[in-house]
């Protein structure tokens, strides 16, 4: 009786994250926020794998991850956006950081509904984008990529898009683990490991860029192979 509750549990945490980082942001403590959003991938993860470990899965538990997601995936990113966008220049331009917020909403509502997303995805998904974020907050506030407000702005718009986007999309999913079937799969982690390595915190936005391109090479491959 109490197997059954676990999952939700976990995915109540995963929006507790959401809901600490948030209050993170209007504080200023972007790195807590930042933090959050990582330990609510743990959570996550570990709510999916409980559920299909005790074979408790249910209609409401997927409904509850998505608001869960939706909260810290979507909300807390554009937050963060938000924040480092007002420290460079406030005004209505700032809002603009909370599109991400919208177009997750967006990807959230149609993945649920979408029966073509088990092996892959179909544009970027929403912990993608919110990692992408996260990684921001370590960079140099006189970096290029976010010292500028156009920068800033330009992310927004850009990974608001990539989520409802056409685009095919890698999923870690491994059917086996033959480095056949799984070439891209593998490069994919063997590459996020080696940028984890030499750029640690400030890694995330690299390893997303490299996940979209590769994403998008692999896709292009496929179609040339049916075409």
């Amino acid at each position: 009786m109490i197997k059954k509750h676990i999952p939700n549990t976990i995915t109540l945490a995963n929006l507790s994250c959401g809901c600490i980082g948030i209050v993170a942001c209007t504080k200023g403590d972007l790195a807590l926020a930042s933090y959050m959003i990582w330990l609510a991938a743990i959570f996550d993860f570990f709510d999916g794998f409980t559920a299909r470990l005790f074979k408790v899965s249910s209609p409401i538990g997927k409904e509850l991850d998505s608001l869960a997601d939706m909260v810290t995936f979507g909300v807390l990113p554009a937050f963060i956006l938000f924040s480092i966008q007002e420290n460079l220049i406030s005004g209505v331009l700032s809002y603009v950081s909370f599109a991400l917020a919208l177009f997750s909403a967006l990807r959230l509502a149609k993945f649920n509904i979408d029966t073509k997303q088990t092996n892959g995805f179909i544009g970027m998904p929403t912990p993608a984008a919110a990692f992408f974020v996260s990684g921001l907050v370590f960079w140099p506030s006189n970096s290029s990529l976010i010292g500028t407000s156009s920068s800033i702005l330009f992310i927004s718009i850009a990974l608001s898009l990539l989520l409802v986007a056409p685009i095919p999309m890698l999923a870690l999913k491994f059917k086996d683990y033959s480095i056949r079937n799984n070439i891209s799969r593998y490069l994919l982690v063997i590459v996020s490991i080696i940028l984890l390595v030499i750029f640690k915190k400030q890694s995330f936005p690299l390893i997303i860029s490299f996940y979209l391109i590769l994403s998008l090479s692999v896709a292009f491959m496929d179609k040339r192979k049916q075409g």
